[in-house]
């Protein structure tokens, strides 16, 4: 379920934790459903498992996950609240790519069918492994 790439300038925590949101953004880990504990993804992916836990903390700290005491960590349910930070800031990242392919050349048709297949696919459930 989770690739990570160990050479990656990226950390491993940041790797795992945005698999984990493209997972839960694209519905394949749904609402409530249980994160693997810290052992036992730990053991799965070899890594330490307080780089499993930070990933789990961040996570957390951004509203994906919740924890439960002496039960493990849940996928948080889409609350209706004001997020319009956070949706302001993605907009913000989605006009700078659109630009940067809008510059490179990319043509209005592709740019909209691209959008278009992404949107179905997030709509869908599915994601590529």
């Amino acid at each position: 379920m989770f690739e990570l790439d160990l050479r990656s300038r990226k950390p491993v925590y940041e790797q795992l934790a945005e698999k984990i949101i493209e997972l839960i953004v694209c519905n394949v880990l749904k609402p409530d459903q249980q994160l693997p504990s810290v052992r036992v993804l730990s053991g799965e992916l070899t890594i330490n498992p307080n780089t499993i836990q930070k990933a789990y903390r961040e996570l957390e700290h951004r509203g994906y996950i919740y924890s439960l005491p002496g039960k493990g960590s849940f996928v948080r349910p889409r609350e209706a609240g004001d997020n319009s930070a956070r949706i302001n800031n993605l907009k913000a990242q989605l006009s700078k790519v659109l630009s940067e392919m809008v510059y490179l050349g990319v043509p209005r048709d592709e740019l909209i069918s691209t959008i278009e297949n992404l949107l179905s696919r997030a709509e869908g459930g599915n994601i590529d492994d």
